[in-house]
């Protein structure tokens, strides 16, 4: 028996021609990074639950004690247990990613959107501006941005991070704008009055997520990488403030002493959670160009 009963006698699909470009297939979705982001993501929330020590509480009776069944992964200089610390502190460093990644996205869609609705003169104004932001060594800006604000804080940092990571995602935005802009029902909703902001939340920004999410993805893990940079330079979180990066910056002390689980144990979790991150942001980019290529 055919298993088809209702194929169509004579009928052939029919096959792409010489020189036609073939459509990219379906990617296999990141399974086991995600996975490794889940578990990661949900052991930072909920680190309460099986932390076996205060992340914070100082023992001085157990100071640079090497990976044991009391402490699993050690504990620092200070005494403090670094089990505890990685899950407490990779909550700070995931808090940081993502108002990072807020403020950056925030900042690329307003001012993509507003120069694509500018006339010629002001929107290659506007880009070059762009550019020229784009063209100074982010960690100067950060550095510079840190000493006007003068605090170090978690929500100081993401601010910081976010201010300085939105230049190439606000060309993608004044891309997408600049093609949609002249569409029917942009058209249809200005006739009625509608302002910029109505049409930038009710009609623009809904057709930018697909193009925005793997900007949005890798930002967020640029974030926690910049972080961690920072801190290990000196010039991030403070050494009180538990996180990725402020564990790493302990890394020059470490070295001379042989504390190596100090270094690898935060790398690890760290390079882990950029690579999961990273390959979502692939998975979404190859995603949207196959859906962009299909149409």
């Amino acid at each position: 028996m055919s298993e088809n009963p209702f194929r169509l006698v004579g009928y052939k699909p029919a096959e792409p021609q010489a020189g036609e470009p073939a459509k990219p297939k379906r990617s296999r979705p990141p399974v086991a990074a995600s996975v490794i982001l889940g578990v990661i993501l949900v052991g930072c929330l909920f680190a309460e639950l099986f932390m076996n020590h205060d992340p914070q509480y100082l023992d001085l009776t157990h100071l640079s004690v090497p990976p044991c069944s009391s402490f699993f992964f050690g504990t620092d200089p200070l005494g403090r247990d670094v089990f505890s610390m990685i899950w407490y502190g990779g909550r700070i460093s995931l808090l940081i990613g993502f108002l990072a990644a807020a403020v950056s996205t925030a900042v690329a869609v307003v001012y993509g959107s507003v120069s694509a609705c500018l006339p010629r003169a002001a929107n290659d104004a506007m880009m070059r501006l762009s550019e020229i932001v784009m063209s100074i060594p982010s960690i100067l800006t950060v550095i510079f941005l840190q000493a006007a604000i003068g605090q170090s804080n978690p929500f100081a940092l993401a601010l910081v991070i976010g201010a300085t990571g939105w230049m190439n995602m606000a060309k993608i935005v004044r891309t997408e704008v600049k093609r949609m802009k002249d569409s029917v029902y942009i058209e249809a909703a200005r006739t009625m009055g509608a302002g910029f902001w109505y049409l930038l939340i009710k009609h623009l920004l809904p057709g930018l997520v697909s193009s925005l999410m793997f900007m949005v993805v890798s930002n967020i893990g640029a974030a926690i990488g910049a972080e961690a940079t920072l801190s290990f330079l000196g010039i991030g979180l403070p050494v009180e403030t538990v996180s990725w990066g402020s564990l790493l910056s302990q890394a020059d002390r470490a070295l001379m002493t042989g504390n190596w689980w100090l270094i690898v144990i935060p790398g690890l979790f760290l390079i882990a959670t950029l690579v999961c991150i990273t390959d979502l942001g692939n998975y979404i980019r190859k995603e949207n160009n196959r859906k962009c290529s299909n149409l």
